[in-house]
């Protein structure tokens, strides 16, 4: 593919990452009142139902191999936002949002252990400042507490995300949508939770339904969506890099909106996380 249309598709990721990374923070204040998974739940069982309706020949187009690939993905991003819930519930948004985008470090390694891809010695580096960023913010929140180890898996688990879009959605032509069945997979998943481990519930005020439409349309609607599409011509490695663009933004809102604390180890760690992403530019 020309390098130009290869930039077309790498802008449309990073749009699509920034966009969700607002979702810490209305994840964040709806959390008060509404339980993880009956806020996924609505979130993209209302997502689906809207967008199923606008592409209804988009859906009904689709393969079987489509369905399939759009299930794989809901799946593990279900589970990568099921830890991400847990994590906002027991730590700030900002710290929540550096370690899940930690998926930086681990998709490099995921790619060698499972595809025996040797990375570059540049980003063995990077790697190794990420991890000792992650180290900081750990010693900053005293310690692998819970809210740190659930967002770290979190991380884990995107970077297993990112790797199962871009093996699925290559040589696609229906990318929208997978991304819409994958929306539908993380609604119907959400739901079986709900009635498995909590009360099903609804939100109560209009600030809170407001701040629901903001992450069913901007955080879902764009965000999720159109990530299968986006990742169809972007490599798994460089989608990773991507996702600094996230806490960058999710801690710039946490703490000017939410008061959230930022310290000299917070301050420290996000530096060399980013510095990790922005090395391989650097020495290019």
């Amino acid at each position: 593919m020309p390098a130009a249309s290869t930039k077309k598709y790498e802008l449309l990721l990073i749009a699509v990452i920034a966009a969700r990374a607002t979702s810490f923070i209305f994840s964040k204040m709806i959390l008060e009142s509404l339980t993880p998974f009956n806020l996924l739940a609505v979130r993209f069982i209302i997502a689906f139902i809207l967008l199923a309706l606008i592409f209804n020949k988009t859906v009904r187009s689709l393969t079987r191999r489509d369905w399939l690939a759009g299930l794989a993905i809901g799946t593990a991003f279900f589970i990568t936002m099921a830890c991400e819930m847990i994590a906002l519930t027991q730590a700030a948004s900002s710290l929540v949002s550096l370690l899940e985008n930690c998926a930086i470090i681990f998709v490099p390694l995921f790619e060698l252990l499972l595809f025996k891809k040797f990375p570059a010695k540049i980003t063995v580096i990077s790697t190794v400042l990420a991890m000792l960023g992650v180290v900081l913010l750990a010693l900053s929140q005293g310690g692998l507490n819970g809210g740190f180890t659930w967002g770290l898996l979190a991380g884990v688990c995107y970077a297993g995300a990112i790797i199962i879009t871009q093996r699925l959605s290559q040589n696609s032509s229906e990318t929208l949508g997978i991304g819409i069945v994958q929306i539908g997979t993380m609604g119907l998943l959400s739901l079986l939770s709900v009635f498995v481990l909590e009360q099903p519930q609804l939100p109560q005020t209009g600030a809170q339904w407001l701040m629901l439409a903001l992450l069913i349309i901007v955080c879902t609607g764009f965000g999720f969506t159109l990530q299968p599409m986006a990742q169809s011509h972007v490599t798994a490695a460089r989608a990773g890099l991507f996702c600094a663009v996230s806490p960058a933004i999710a801690t710039l809102l946490g703490v000017t909106v939410l008061n959230e604390p930022f310290g000299v180890l917070d301050v420290l760690g996000l530096f060399l996380i980013l510095a990790s992403i922005a090395l391989p530019y650097i020495k290019k």
